[in-house]
Parts: C-alpha cells; structure tokens; sequence
C-alpha cells in the first residue's frame, strides 16, 4: 500500500469525523465540531494533514503553531501535535509513520520545537519505535515528547 500525506480540506470532514469520535470528543453535537475543524482550517497557525491510499483516509495529525516566543521571537518558536491517529486496523503498517513524517517536515519550515504528549501504554511505545525517547511531565502517565530542529537563516 502506498500511503501519500497532503493538507486535508473541507470536503475530508465525513471520512475524518469517525476518527474524531474514535479519539475522544466532547458531547458538544457533531455540527459544532465541524464548525471548530471548518475555523481552525481556515487559521493559519494549524495544518491537518491527511495519510491516505486510494483515495481512501487512513489517518490524520493536528498540529498548532504556537506563533513567536515573547522574549525570544521564532527563536523558541513552538508548534504542538494535538492529535496523530491511525484507524485501528492499520496500525503497524507505515501509516503512522509517514504521518509523523510530514509532521515534522512541516514543522520544520516554521518552528524550533514540536512538542506533544502521548500516553504511557498507548501511545508511547509507537513514538520510541521511531527513536524519540518521552520526558516525565506533571501528566505522569502522559510524557512528553519534543523534536528540535535547527536554526532558520
């Protein structure tokens, strides 16, 4: 299988909205998230991107730029991943991983540190398999993972 990541559009909201559900989400009605995921495609400061094969989603990442550092500017620039999900029954399969791939290469472009937490038992172990190593935060159960990336000229 042969999985490509683009910038998911408003037209992804049905296939993406089982997704959504699997992860956790408020008991606000499916409209208002809809209309939170319409808003925040439009803001600049958020890419969601989109693994698909064959047209069909296999999984999604959210991402925040958290804009330019107060006292240092996009020195400590940071961008956090909120959500990276994979549909259950092709986990293993590459899926995540290009995800997290585009991930970084996106913020890359833009930030200094991506950050995000994952849980212990859960999702830990896919982020190790990778290389990245967790750091104990007030969360015990939740460390933190961070990517850091060279200086922009």
């Amino acid at each position: 299988m042969t999985v490509t990541v683009r910038p998911l559009v408003a037209a992804d909201w049905p296939a993406l909205w089982p997704m959504l559900r699997d992860m956790g989400v408020s008991a606000e009605p499916p409209e208002a998230h809809q209309a939170r995921y319409l808003a925040l495609l439009a803001d600049p400061r958020w890419v969601f991107l989109g693994a698909q094969a064959g047209g069909e989603l296999l999984g999604y990442a959210a991402v925040q730029d958290h804009g330019p550092h107060l006292r240092g500017g996009d020195e400590h620039r940071t961008a956090r991943l909120h959500d990276l999900y994979v549909r259950p029954e092709l986990r293993r399969g590459g899926v995540g991983r290009a995800l997290l791939t585009a991930v970084c290469e996106w913020a890359a472009t833009r930030v200094r540190h991506l950050e995000w937490q994952a849980h212990h038992e859960w999702a830990a172990p896919f982020y190790e398999r990778l290389g990245h190593r967790g750091e104990p935060c007030p969360q015990p159960d939740y460390p933190t993972f961070q990517v850091h990336f060279p200086p922009r000229l």
